[in-house]
């Protein structure tokens, strides 16, 4: 997996242990890339750490509630899964903030949090070594993918660069479709932990069929 300059290949390559960035409704996926304006003194700290050392850190979603509302604790716990991000750019805008952007290079499972020494959270973690070689996607139903993007853009009124879409592969098209889908907490974690990109591809065109649906039942009801 090519995160910036790196090539990440074996589990050598990545660190036992990551700063973990709790994001709600946040999705990461290998090869995707995060735009983060970074303002909290914790973070800009974590973000400084990370440029000292390995340049990664880690998006991962709080735990949530059965209604994907987040846990309102002070330190909420955090998901079993999330994604580790190589930052391959950094913006002082000039008040304070970070205009970072993260590329993602695997997923991990979240063994147990460190002892807080610093301001942010670290994690132990177990990284998911499939991830660092690139899925071709021949398995992916395209059609279906697509038909289903085309029916949820006509109902909400958008349009899209069909162009760009038509020479994109099927990797490209379902991780970039999963992580601007605007879907919550439980929708985002089900699309970062399903198994491979064939049943990634598959929970979304399910995610975003039943959202058509139910939206266009609550259509159906206002015109009663």
């Amino acid at each position: 997996m090519r995160a910036g300059n790196l090539i990440y290949r074996s589990e050598r390559d990545l660190p036992e242990t990551v700063s973990l960035f709790p994001l709600t409704g946040a999705l990461l996926l290998p090869g995707g890339q995060m735009p983060l304006n970074i303002f909290e003194p914790r973070y800009l700290a974590m973000v400084d750490d990370a440029m000292g050392s390995d340049r990664l850190i880690a998006i991962i979603q709080p735990q949530f509630d059965t209604f994907g509302n987040p846990l309102e604790t002070e330190c909420p716990p955090l998901c079993t899964v999330g994604t580790m991000g190589r930052i391959t750019s950094l913006t002082e805008t000039g008040d304070g903030r970070y205009i970072v952007s993260l590329v993602g290079v695997c997923r991990f499972r979240l063994l147990a949090e460190m002892p807080l020494k610093k301001a942010y959270r670290r994690g132990r973690v177990a990284p998911f070594l499939n991830d660092l070689a690139e899925e071709s996607g021949a398995d992916v139903d395209r059609d279906a993918l697509l038909e289903t993007f085309r029916s949820y853009l006509a109902a909400n009124d958008l349009e899209a660069d069909w162009e760009s879409v038509s020479q994109a592969s099927n990797t490209t098209l379902v991780n970039s479709m999963s992580m601007m889908a605007p879907y919550g907490p439980a929708e985002k974690q089900a699309l970062l932990e399903a198994p491979d990109l064939k049943t990634r591809a598959e929970t979304l065109v399910a995610i975003t069929e039943i959202a058509l649906a139910r939206n266009g039942s609550e259509n159906d009801t206002l015109l009663q």
